[in-house]
């Protein structure tokens, strides 16, 4: 932690201002930070002294390579069998404090280049970049804003048992469901107290922080703004808020459907595109009304998003998140101010005019459900797409129109040359065959629905 619990931060890029911070807030080590495929925090920690001299950093190609249950998946290429090393190279603007380590540290995230300085086409951030350089290509700056819901439970050392919620101040565990409670808030306030120092000492704003529907469910929606720099953002929030649990005796978790009966944590996503030059919004006309923009952006994420499920909903159980009967979307129907579709349109002024993905889980990596998403619109509207009439009604009454599982959703990101040509064909050929065996080691694995309904009954 620095000395007085503010944001850490440099004057300039320059390695002198850099020692001098170092040397000035006494900082003992710093992390050097990547997100992987599943957006899970990997790096190397070093003294901050030999941070300060800003050497090479290097880790293995191979950490693509590797299922979120940590096993290595056969890839043909050289890049896989030789394990070359690639360049971390740090971001400055990402330097922040860690606020809940015991000695003063840093992290800082990397970006992720070849020797040759050629970035590394399959690392999320790059992924999120190379979609942001098209918009930017065309004139359009993208502005997002995600939401973050997540669960708070007991701690679960055998996976076998059920998550609970945690007790609260009260002696009691949360029960029931309590959307907007502020009495259900206060039983965890510790926690939030917590998170709020963490986020202001890592210079984090929070817009707002509600109690979601799920028993000791919370959501935090952050400020409009940049898609690199809000990924950014809520790649560091996940830890942050699973340590601010940690302190507690308790777990933060983002799985996108921890408890049975239960709502889903959802990460929807706020989209508007602005002119570069003019910084007016592009989804309004001088009038104030809809454009044809606004129109094919919503045309190219009913086309597309379909394709990117796979990307939203990462893992067998995200797919239980998106299920009917909750308030979880099951296609991809637009509607005004309608949370039961896939993309709505919340009620706004023309200049704050934006599409809502509520498609995403929270499970995701937030570089690539970003960067998937931008994707669907870019196409829509550099293809001229025009989206379906707007639904009027409860969107749960319409057809299932997302792909009910990983395998399918695979398959259709498979079959999707457009979408994978725009987030890049190194990356998408990676991910492919690294959803393809998480799929077959989910399916190694007897559940015990299985065990009590078929173990004497078949």
């Amino acid at each position: 932690m620095n000395k007085d619990n503010t944001y850490i931060a440099l004057s300039s890029h320059s390695q002198d201002d850099l020692k001098q911070l170092l040397k000035y807030y006494q900082i003992d080590e710093v992390e050097c930070v990547v997100a992987d495929i599943h957006g899970v925090a990997r790096g190397k920690a070093m003294p901050a002294s030999r941070f300060g001299q800003l050497h090479p950093t290097y880790l293995p190609f191979s950490i693509f390579f590797q299922t979120i249950t940590g096993k290595y998946f056969e890839y043909n290429s050289e890049a896989y069998a030789t394990e070359i090393d690639i360049q971390l190279r740090p971001d400055l603007n990402t330097l922040r404090a860690l606020p809940w380590a015991r000695h003063p540290s840093l992290m800082v995230i990397h970006d992720m280049t070849y020797q040759d300085g050629t970035p590394v086409a399959c690392a999320p951030r790059n992924v999120l970049k190379r979609v942001l350089a098209l918009y930017a290509d065309k004139g359009w700056q993208p502005i997002v804003a995600p939401e973050l819901e997540f669960y708070l439970t007991e701690r679960n050392i055998d996976p076998d048992t059920p998550l609970k919620p945690p007790i609260g101040r009260s002696g009691r565990q949360s029960v029931g469901r309590q959307s907007f409670s502020m009495m259900a808030i206060d039983e965890y306030e510790l926690i939030i107290e917590d998170i709020y120092k963490f986020a202001e000492a890592q210079g984090l704003e929070i817009n707002t922080l509600i109690q979601e529907g799920g028993p000791a469910q919370l959501e935090i929606n952050l400020t409009h703004g940049d898609p690199l720099t809000l990924a950014d953002h809520v790649f560091i929030f996940k830890r942050l808020i699973r340590e601010a649990a940690m302190r507690h005796d308790c777990y933060a978790t983002f799985m996108a459907k921890p408890m049975e009966h239960q709502p889903g944590s959802a990460m929807h996503i706020h989209q508007s595109i602005l002119d570069s030059q003019q910084g007016f919004n592009i989804f309004s006309d001088e009038q104030g009304e809809p454009t044809d923009l606004f129109y094919h952006f919503i045309g190219g994420q009913q086309a597309y998003l379909g394709a990117a499920t796979c990307i939203m909903s990462p893992y067998v159980n995200s797919f239980r998140r998106l299920m009917p009967g909750d308030a979880a979307p099951i296609n991809l129907e637009w509607s005004t101010d309608n949370r039961s579709a896939g993309l709505r349109v919340p009620r706004s002024d023309p200049n704050d005019r934006r599409v809502e993905n509520r498609i995403a889980g929270m499970d995701t990596n937030p570089y690539l459900a970003i960067a998937a998403s931008l994707a669907t619109g870019y196409l829509g509207m550099t293809r001229k797409i025009r989206p379906d009439a707007e639904f009027k009604g409860n969107a749960h009454d319409a057809n299932y129109g997302l792909p009910r599982g990983l395998q399918e959703a695979v398959v259709a990101f498979d079959e999707c040359e457009a979408l994978q040509s725009v987030l890049g064909e190194q990356f998408s050929s990676i991910y492919k065959a690294l959803k393809a065996c998480e799929f077959e080691e989910y399916m190694e694995v007897v559940s015990p629905w299985e065990r009590e309904h078929l173990l004497l009954t078949v």
